[in-house]
């Protein structure tokens, strides 16, 4: 017997969390599918105890170094970027070093501005109150006031600078330049039955005790109350189509039994990467190509703020990794157009904690700024502790040339296919990246290094995952409309960053989350007749 439901989303993370709380809460029976499991706290092993390795293994960015089954293969080879990602309930939040800034409404109309780029068919004022939405449920850390972003509040506390934030501080405010205490989806105080983040762990290893803003913390626990069906360890192989809907469908357990599952309303919520997979691998006899692809974009338009890092080398022990690693001080300095530079749009700059000490050594073994050998440990202290670290977020502009494809040379073991990654960065991005390195190596500098190291694109910083399944107003030039329903199939919302036109320079973590709320309160107020049918 095949179960049926109002409401199916495909998966569990930042978009999949969130919008399967708000859907369930208006009454809905909601089911949500995920192809990873639960995070336990006793999967973590706590970093006094060389938890620092499993970076290196089960909470690897990587999942071909993961390579557990709910995991399919990426291949990167053909980029200079490598693909990142988690699967499990959480999804990448469960990995994300908690930057949480939102989209500036300018980031909406690049087209408009600057003529480069898509204008979103939707701009800030529309996802306003979701964004406001998503950061009452999450809970977000930083300082009121800033010029980039005037309309934030209710914000928890700022995640303490400490010394070396303090010391590029005072770089940023010798330069002139804007800087601003970090958006961070951390818990500096108690809230909403969430204990105060003790900054044990890095936030980027995962989170045990429910203090980061992730979605496993925040969405999943509200969903469940409000009667959320949630399916782990759930592999949806295919969306089955008739007569431009999805009826059902196909689903692989853990005990390799496949099944079906019905619903009056499809949602897919498997990222960047994984959506378009979906699609693609969902052909039929009609659509060839894939479901929704009647533009032939899905899977195109692929864009991943290709990264720059900048480090800087200090005289004083600066306690650099205490603290979660992503969130320290947002510099937009130079975050929009400037006609005086050699390129369009712009950078964030985000001031990071340093490394733990296994990081550290490989990083600084592989660059031969130190030996294995004798003195190896003394050498190795007189720099672990003593570094400052920043890195460049470039604005990546969308272009048909990068994308993404089914890779049916990598086949797992019920002969799916994989994915694989083609993608280079354009000469705006280069340009973009070169300005950067040279001004964080200056801010360096005046921050009192004695000397700086910085290089890019970073390669295993594919996090950002944007573009894949473009949002707009036309079906010849995008795959869904702007409420995210696919412009070929009568039944089917996509609300993940695959359907973003552009990527701005800011982690999307936030503009995700709101814009999934927008899109699942628009299938509630403006599509309630698919739930009738």
């Amino acid at each position: 017997m095949i179960e049926k439901f109002d409401v199916i989303v495909i998966g569990a993370g930042a978009s999949g969390l969130s919008s399967s709380w708000y859907l369930a809460k208006s009454g809905l029976k909601v089911c949500c599918v995920e192809q990873g499991d639960y995070i336990k706290n006793t999967d973590f092993i706590p970093i006094e105890n060389g938890g620092e390795i499993q970076r290196y293994r089960e909470l690897s960015f990587d999942p071909n170094i993961r390579d557990n089954r709910c995991d399919y293969s990426i291949d990167s080879s053909d980029s200079p970027i490598s693909i990142a990602n988690f699967n499990g309930v959480g999804g990448s939040t469960v990995l994300f070093s908690a930057q949480y800034p939102r989209f500036q409404a300018q980031d909406f109309k690049s087209f408009s501005q600057d003529s480069v780029g898509f204008d979103w068919p939707i701009s800030y004022k529309d996802l306003k109150p979701f964004y406001d939405l998503n950061d009452k449920i999450t809970g977000v850390a930083g300082l009121e006031g800033d010029p980039f972003y005037p309309d934030i509040k209710n914000l928890l506390d700022p995640v303490p600078l400490g010394r070396m934030g303090k010391k590029i501080l005072n770089g940023f405010k010798n330069l002139g330049w804007h800087c601003w205490p970090a958006y961070s989806a951390i818990n500096t105080r108690e809230y909403d039955c969430r204990p105060k983040d003790n900054y044990s762990r890095p936030s980027n290893m995962g989170n045990q005790t429910g203090s980061k803003g992730s979605t496993d913390n925040t969405y999943l626990p509200k969903a469940i109350k409000e009667g959320l069906i949630i399916k782990t360890k759930t592999k949806v192989i295919k969306l089955i189509e008739d007569t431009r809907k999805i009826t059902k469908i196909l689903c692989r357990d853990e005990s390799r039994n496949k099944f079906y599952l019905e619903a009056k309303i499809f949602i897919l919520a498997a990222s960047g990467i994984g959506t378009p997979r979906i699609l693609l691998n969902s052909k039929n006899d009609n659509n060839f190509n894939g479901l929704s692809n009647s533009s032939g974009l899905v899977g195109k338009n692929l864009m991943l703020h290709p990264l720059g890092y900048v480090e800087g080398f200090f005289k004083d022990n600066l306690y650099s990794n205490v603290g979660p690693q992503g969130c320290c001080l947002i510099s937009q300095q130079f975050y929009k157009t400037n006609q005086q530079n050699n390129f369009k749009r712009g950078y964030t700059f985000q001031v990071l904690r340093g490394p733990l000490p296994i990081e550290s050594a490989l990083n600084l073994t592989a660059r031969k700024i130190i030996k294995l050998g004798d003195d190896f440990l003394t050498k190795f202290l007189s720099i672990y502790n003593h570094t400052a670290h920043l890195t460049v977020i470039t604005e990546d502009l969308p272009e048909e040339s990068n994308y993404i494809m089914l890779d049916h040379l990598k086949v797992n073991e019920y002969g799916e296919p994989g994915i694989s990654i083609h993608y280079k960065l354009s000469d705006n991005t280069k340009n973009m990246l070169s300005h950067g390195l040279s001004k964080g190596r200056l801010l360096m500098k005046e921050s009192g290094a004695y000397k700086s190291f910085a290089f890019g694109p970073v390669k295993s910083t594919g996090w950002h995952i944007m573009g894949t399944c473009k949002m707009g107003s036309d079906p010849k030039t995008s795959v869904v409309n702007k409420y995210g329903l696919s412009h070929d199939i009568k039944n089917l919302f996509i609300i993940d960053s695959s359907i973003f036109p552009t990527s701005a320079g800011v982690n999307p973590a936030s503009t995700i989350q709101a814009l999934s709320l927008f899109i699942s309160e628009k299938i509630i107020t403006k599509y309630k007749n698919l739930l009738h049918k």
